[in-house]
């Protein structure tokens, strides 16, 4: 899968925006967007079979090294939203994961896009090979 042409996405993680989410100016404080991007991807990896409770009993980590995202609407207490993940790419122990947050009831607005690039470690904290399982669910 290539990180251009897109793909499907590998999982639609549903959030109700909170009122202690907002800041002062009414809407979702811009931090709180990285919490939901998390939970997306965590979402993601139970999705495909690979729960994130279960990766240190694996002897397995995955680390955010990098993050990009751009911000193009607000969002306010109440809002429904839907935190969409896929995998953009590979390399030996990274993968890209492509990620945005829009409105449930109108997917067509987008509220964040993200670019993650994150490294895969094992018991010993040391970057390792992309498991094999997440390869396969995600056609890398």
């Amino acid at each position: 899968m290539s990180e251009t042409t897109g793909g499907p996405w590998a999982a639609e993680t549903g959030i109700e925006v909170r009122s202690y989410e907002l800041d002062s100016f009414g809407h979702v404080n811009h931090a709180v967007f990285l919490n939901y991007l998390e939970h997306g991807r965590f979402e993601m990896l139970r999705a495909v079979g690979l729960p994130p409770e279960s990766l240190p009993e694996r002897g397995l980590g995955v680390y955010v090294v990098h993050l990009e995202i751009d911000y193009f609407h607000e969002a306010r207490v109440g809002d429904r939203l839907l935190v969409r993940s896929r995998a953009g790419g590979f390399r030996r122990t990274s993968m890209v994961l492509i990620q945005e947050i829009v409105l449930a009831a109108r997917p067509e607005v987008v509220l964040v896009r993200a670019r993650v690039r994150a490294v895969w470690v094992g018991a010993d904290r040391r970057p390792t090979r992309v498991p094999a399982e997440i390869r396969s669910a995600f056609g890398g």
